[in-house]
């Protein structure tokens, strides 16, 4: 029996537009999965300055962005991971997080990896179910 999936992609201007061969998020099967999102403007398209505290914030607006083309909030979000330079950001990458979903609790993982694109310190996506 073919199984016929029918894939949808979704782009704001209020999250960095792709800045290589992929979609800033793709809804399937009732889902939205998004691309991971780093700090950058997306007025700009230049990484916001300060430390991880300001780049985490400004990695959850581009990605609450993204969730709204659907319709969507972080109530609506399934699964996140979230991609750090360094795990010793995590208290404050974690704070961050937490104050921006409220009382939303996805499930999530949180990897260490030796690089992440423009020399960010964080990267975080996230697959969230269409309201």
């Amino acid at each position: 029996m073919e199984r016929i999936v029918t894939l949808k992609t979704v782009q704001t201007e209020q999250a960095p537009a792709a800045i290589g061969p992929y979609s800033q998020g793709i809804v399937a099967n009732g889902f939205l999965f998004t691309a991971g999102q780093i700090p950058l403007d997306p007025v700009t398209g230049q990484i916001v300055a300060g430390g991880v505290a300001a780049q985490t914030e400004r990695v959850m607006a581009n990605l609450a962005a993204v969730l709204a083309t659907v319709g969507a909030s972080w109530k609506d979000v399934v699964k996140t991971t979230v991609f750090l330079h360094d795990m010793a950001d995590f208290p404050v990458v974690n704070e961050v997080y937490a104050k921006t979903l409220g009382d939303a609790r996805p499930a999530r993982s949180t990897v260490q990896v030796s690089a992440l694109p423009r020399g960010v310190q964080v990267e975080i996506d996230a697959i969230v179910a269409i309201p």
